[in-house]
């Protein structure tokens, strides 16, 4: 495969994933997950992790799935590359996994002091997907192993820090995020 198709895949086979966070901020507000509940004299989670959000994140990324399954065929010829379809565990895997990844990257922030917003570099741009893929390879091992090929892997791990700045700092200039990363 060359570089433009590891590109593809790995774009497409995250978008179920790269989807549901970004949905959780438009959808925001809410109950928080943690009830507002403290442990060690520090919120659990935090105001930024809502039922709402979370639900609309994971329905977001199962919708977004959907859409990519109908369009596979159109978009496997048009690029020349097989794009790969995603089973219903697939794709609550990326989504779920995600939103997961995002509710723990929370937590580690409140136990190292940081409070919501705050950056915590690396682990803001690959904490949903760690889990996606951890997620992803559980519920779907064969097919985990035939898409996430190493190529891909690298792909997802190089484009989504620079995919994660540049649609955060648009939420940010919309007015979106209250912080540009």
């Amino acid at each position: 495969m060359n570089v433009l198709s590891v590109v593809a895949v790995a774009i497409w086979a995250m978008l179920p994933a790269y989807i549901p966070n970004n949905a959780a901020v438009l959808a925001g507000g809410g109950r928080p997950i943690d009830g507002g509940r403290t442990w060690d004299g520090r919120r659990v989670l935090g105001d930024g992790k809502t039922w709402r959000g979370t639900a609309v994140g994971v329905t977001a990324g199962l919708v977004v799935a959907g859409v990519l399954n109908v369009l596979e065929p159109s978009v496997s010829g048009a690029l020349g590359v097989g794009v790969p379809r995603f089973p219903a565990a697939v794709a609550l895997a990326l989504a779920a996994g995600a939103m997961l990844g995002d509710i723990l990257a929370s937590f580690l922030k409140r136990r190292t002091g940081r409070e919501r917003g705050a950056a915590f570099p690396v682990v803001d741009q690959l904490d949903f997907v760690v889990v996606a893929l951890l997620a992803t390879s559980l519920a779907a091992p064969a097919w985990f192993v035939s898409v996430f090929t190493v190529p891909v892997i690298v792909a997802v791990l190089v484009l989504t820090p620079a995919l994660h700045l540049l649609t955060n700092g648009i939420a940010y200039l919309l007015g979106l995020k209250d912080e540009p990363w």
